[in-house]
């Protein structure tokens, strides 16, 4: 009786500190994700007054909340204008954080730069401390699409860090492009891409000459095209912004740069879909041929999920301008 009293004791003693250990396990988990979320956001100075939150470049993550994208803010005379407000409401007050370490200053405007997820799901936070939300009447219907549908991928990825986040749209609509506008005595164009998302833009900011270009622009990883994307547009508002000659570009995606990197990145690229691929497609050769023969462009292995994403690329481009 003693020896099966031992034996319980033994095997209780082990099962409790199985239960401490998995504990102990289940609490620096806990704090480990809290401590990842509460990593400050990069911030790049690209002036004075001129800002970058630079974002990673690889998927959306629990850790990340979703901002693997870039924002921007500028610091005007009467407040402060934020390009892209997050994907989250607490991805937006991460951005607001950050903002907090170089101004007092609060949020006065948000500018849309599209509709994908990390561009505007953090309106509701900022809107509801008395930001004015803006964007083009195109961004609006495209975000009132896949709003619900972005919400619920999203809190497969970030859980119950997606509690509270709720969509909200711009209550200034822009109609013409570009859309002049002076926020707080700063002068900036709202310029109309309709590239990557329907509905897309980028902004000039025309007395420094710095372009924050959204999703047209991407350095350091290969460039997304999806369904609704529009090689065609892309490359046309790529060749518009070869005109503004901007000193400084803010893309979507990446380091800030200068054209020269953004070229290498991002234009060179357009111009090979366009010219490569969308001319072979509209002559007609098989498309498994076109991609065969293009599948090994060593210009462009330098980009991030270059092996992943340049086939599927090419064929939806290919798609696009078939038959044209």
């Amino acid at each position: 009786i003693m020896l099966d009293a031992s034996i319980k004791l033994f095997y209780g003693v082990i099962s409790m500190y199985k239960s401490l250990a998995l504990g102990a396990a289940l609490m620096f988990t806990a704090i480990g994700q809290a401590w990842a979320n509460d990593e400050p956001l990069k911030i790049t100075k690209v002036n004075e007054h001129v800002y970058a939150i630079v974002g990673e470049i690889d998927d959306r993550s629990y850790d990340n909340d979703g901002l693997n994208n870039n924002q921007a803010f500028i610091l005007a005379k009467d407040g402060v204008i934020l390009v892209d407000s997050g994907a989250s409401k607490i991805g937006a007050a991460r951005i607001e954080k950050a903002i907090t370490g170089v101004t007092k200053t609060p949020v006065k405007w948000v500018i849309n730069t599209g509709s994908q997820d990390h561009r505007w799901l953090g309106n509701a936070y900022f809107a509801s401390k008395g930001a004015e939300v803006i964007a083009f009447e195109g961004t609006v219907a495209t975000q009132k699409k896949v709003g619900a549908q972005q919400i619920d991928a999203l809190k497969k990825t970030l859980k119950e860090r997606m509690d509270g986040t709720t969509p909200a749209y711009a209550t200034r609509i822009l109609k013409d492009s570009p859309a002049k506008l002076d926020l707080g005595g700063e002068k900036l164009e709202v310029m109309y891409t309709n590239a990557h998302f329907p509905g897309d833009s980028m902004v000039w900011l025309l007395k420094e000459k710095i372009v924050v270009a959204g999703d047209l622009v991407y350095v350091d990883r290969m460039l997304g095209v999806h369904d609704t994307s529009s090689v065609k547009n892309a490359w046309a508002a790529w060749q518009e912004l070869v005109k503004l000659n901007p000193t400084t570009v803010i893309p979507g995606h990446g380091q800030v740069c200068d054209m020269a990197k953004a070229k290498k990145d991002t234009g060179d690229y357009y111009a090979f879909l366009v010219n490569v691929v969308g001319k072979a497609a509209q002559d007609m050769a098989p498309m498994d041929e076109v991609i065969k023969a293009n599948a090994d462009r060593p210009e462009f292995k330098h980009l991030k999920h270059y092996d992943t994403w340049h086939k599927t690329v090419m064929n939806r481009t290919y798609l696009q301008f078939e038959g044209q």
